[in-house]
């Protein structure tokens, strides 16, 4: 069955149209009014392996804040739209990561239970291009919200604010990436003593 997932999302801040493929190829095309959300998502879809088509419009003259919390909000509803019952996946996935002077972690856990934990340093009150760092948790929060996952992002180290942040969405592409795979071991059967993920 296809895992894939169309999502048209529009409020009086923002208007977003989003199509994921769980089982894509790294095939991508994003266009936001945030560039650097943009130059993410493409990194995200690229290393995560995922068909990712963004088109998000928002009230950016206040500023970003909306448009980045709404597309990771849409995002999240995707993952879990396009995960349906969950049957035979993997579950969970985790990535440690280097860019240059960074290293990061990033955990994940499909459960059907939002939780989220952000264990990063040094982002507060800094800014890339018009970007404003502090946006990047709203991003994954709003995302562990929808997705209905665990998500644990750790900072081990790190000095340049592009490169953590960066570095933290390459990490979480390949832990969704490994925790989205079907694992043929599991027949199909839900990887849950419980016997669901959904409920």
């Amino acid at each position: 069955m296809p895992r894939r997932k169309r999502i048209e999302r529009t409020t009086k801040e923002t208007q977003i149209t989003l199509e994921l493929d769980l089982d894509g190829s790294g095939v991508r095309s994003i266009a936001t009014p945030v560039p650097f959300l943009t130059h993410m998502l493409d990194a995200f879809a690229k290393h995560g392996v995922f068909d990712l088509t963004v088109q998000a419009a928002g009230d950016t003259e206040i500023d970003a804040h909306h448009t980045v919390e709404d597309i990771g909000l849409v995002l999240g509803n995707a993952f879990e739209q396009a995960l349906g019952d969950r049957a035979g996946i993997t579950r969970y996935g985790s990535a440690t990561l280097p860019m240059d002077e960074v290293l990061a972690t990033v955990a994940v856990d499909f459960c059907g239970r939002p939780a989220f934990v952000w264990n990063v340093a040094g982002l507060d009150g800094k800014w890339i291009g018009g970007f404003d760092c502090e946006l990047a948790k709203e991003f994954f929060a709003a995302f562990a919200t929808r997705a209905q996952c665990n998500l644990h992002v750790l900072l081990h180290y790190g000095g340049n604010a592009h490169h953590t942040i960066e570095c933290i969405f390459k990490a979480f592409a390949r832990a969704c990436d490994a925790g989205t795979k079907i694992d043929p071991r599991l027949g199909g059967a839900v990887p849950s003593t419980k016997g669901t993920l959904i409920a």
